[in-house]
């Protein structure tokens, strides 16, 4: 069997550029999410708000390559970055896309990936 990957333009444009900024700045993290988002979608991860609550700290940047559900609630600020966001998930953080923090934060620096 064959190893297709994304059909999605949008999706495969966004995994050039993750691949493209990591080997510009020579950062890993890029390369990870990028290896990420080539699963197919059922492999992707799904994170709940409930779970962010759990591992995240104050004013942290986190990135999940996949979903984020809006089921429970969080308590303090942080900026996530996500392929997708449910519609109440959307309402009840602080989110920013995926390309806008890579040109905001380049180098990758204290970004979680959480999944």
């Amino acid at each position: 069997m064959r190893k297709t990957g994304p059909t999605n333009p949008v999706v495969k444009s966004l995994i050039l550029e993750l691949k493209e900024a990591s080997r510009k700045n020579r950062v890993d993290i890029w390369k990870t999410i990028a290896e990420e988002l080539e699963k197919p979608t059922r492999q992707r991860r799904i994170v709940n708000i409930s779970k962010l609550e759990k591992v995240t700290k104050p004013n942290e940047t986190i990135i999940v390559p996949g979903k984020v559900l809006g089921d429970g609630s969080i308590s303090h600020k942080i900026t996530i970055a996500a392929m997708q966001f449910s519609s109440s998930a959307q309402q009840k953080l602080t989110t920013i896309p995926i390309t806008e923090l890579i040109k905001k934060n380049p180098k990758g620096k204290d970004i979680r990936i959480v999944g």
